[in-house]
């Protein structure tokens, strides 16, 4: 009888703060949580790094009554078996777990499962806040945790606030260093230049120290950033489950989605600018996707269909036929949008003018838009036309490691 080959070691990584819009991040690691035989294996000490006066510790009382501090520590979650044990339901969690697994484990819940049916036992966890302070000591104590525990891949997740409707499918976006990874789950390369956070400094520090990573980013729609969004927290564990070949059972998520975004359909309905403006994003969503039904797209997807990698390209963002595939990181795909907006705006001479001078490829006058087609001023949308009844939206939604006003004052227990 052969043995099967050993299964990577995975370590997904997520941290509260500006780079989880939505909650979408920590609640896909408080989901995974309840379906694997977890324990915490290691605990990164919240003291010098954290700033206690923006998460605070929580009082709590334990089963004997006796009262204590839970602090907001990073913690290392994995599967333990011990001598003579199986994998099985959790019996004893410990209390500190800044919520990340249930309190009350049901012995018949359903697990996550590989596609043969069997249990995922080599899937970890690592939950905690953006430091405040000291990030590089922070990151090397994470580098030192993936070695001793011989993690094989990292994925780093990230949520950020977006010009995204709600009643759209959530975008999400992989990007990789690692070329043949790239090659092989269709992640592009981000190019982003700019402020970083602390899954940057991660990252980057992982990827010094020989360990491969990737990350995986949502977008939120920004006008809703008050609350969770089991929507966006939904698209996230797809797309895990898509890159891990694993089954992950989504319990009740699916129905707080359809109830989340029904909510917001129902605010809407007696606000008109914030239906006109939600039509917008719509509209812009939906020539977003249009445009991967062009030439490069489709040629796109059947290079891939013939070499055995990812059904969809969804991720990635497809120019018109002539312009190529701009493939594009999390970073960048709100200039995208704007890029796009500028393009509009373009005088008219500009948009006649020939490529190559030769008066065959000018447009004839039948096909210039003429002045009633052009959209007027008073259709573009302004600033003032943004609703703010649902929250105000944030600075710069195409950079996920911006700072972010909302966030940065979160407090969460």
């Amino acid at each position: 009888m052969s043995v099967p080959a050993p299964q990577p070691r995975v370590l997904i990584v997520a941290f509260q703060g500006w780079s989880d819009a939505g909650d979408a991040t920590t609640d896909v690691l408080q989901h995974l949580g309840g379906l694997i035989d977890a324990e915490v294996l290691h605990v990164i000490s919240a003291e010098g790094y954290v700033d206690f006066q923006v998460h605070r510790p929580k009082l709590i009382v334990d089963e004997t009554g006796k009262r204590e501090l839970e602090w907001p520590d990073t913690r290392l979650f994995g599967p333990v078996q011990r001598p003579g044990a199986s994998f099985g339901p959790l019996d004893e969690l410990p209390s500190k777990t800044l919520g990340l697994l249930s309190d009350s484990p049901d012995p018949d819940a359903e697990r996550v499962r590989r596609i043969d049916g069997t249990p995922v036992t080599d899937l970890f966890l690592l939950a905690g806040v953006e430091p405040a302070r000291d990030w590089q000591n922070f990151a090397d104590e994470i580098v030192e945790l993936v070695d001793v525990w011989a993690i094989d891949l990292v994925i780093m997740l990230g949520a950020m606030y977006s010009d995204a409707p709600h009643t759209r499918p959530i975008v999400t976006t992989v990007t990789s260093e690692n070329e043949a990874r790239r090659a092989e789950i269709g992640a592009v390369r981000s190019t982003y230049e700019g402020p970083a956070g602390i899954s940057t400094v991660v990252d980057l520090a992982l990827g010094e120290a020989g360990v491969e990573t990737l990350s995986l980013w949502a977008q939120v729609p920004h006008y809703v950033h008050s609350t969770p969004s089991p929507k966006a927290t939904l698209a996230l564990l797809d797309k895990l489950e898509e890159l891990l070949d694993i089954v992950i059972p989504r319990g009740e998520l699916l129905v707080q989605a359809n109830e989340w975004e029904a909510n917001i359909n129902r605010i809407a309905e007696s606000d008109e600018d914030m239906t006109r403006y939600i039509r917008r994003l719509e509209e812009n969503r939906d020539e977003e996707l249009a445009a991967e039904t062009t030439g490069d797209a489709i040629a796109l997807e059947f290079e891939k269909f013939l070499k055995g990698g990812p059904r969809f390209a969804r991720d990635i963002e497809v120019q018109a036929p002539g312009q190529g595939v701009d493939v594009q990181g999390p970073e960048a795909q709100g200039q995208a949008q704007d890029r796009a907006g500028a393009a509009h705006a373009q005088p008219d001479d500009a948009a006649s003018e020939p490529n190559d001078g030769s008066q065959a490829e000018r447009p004839t006058q039948a096909e210039r838009p003429t002045q009633a087609e052009r959209p007027t001023q008073a259709e573009r949308p302004t600033q003032a036309e943004r609703p703010t009844e649902l929250g105000n939206p944030e600075p710069d939604p195409s950079d996920p490691d911006a700072e972010s006003p909302a966030a940065d004052g979160d407090d969460r227990p």
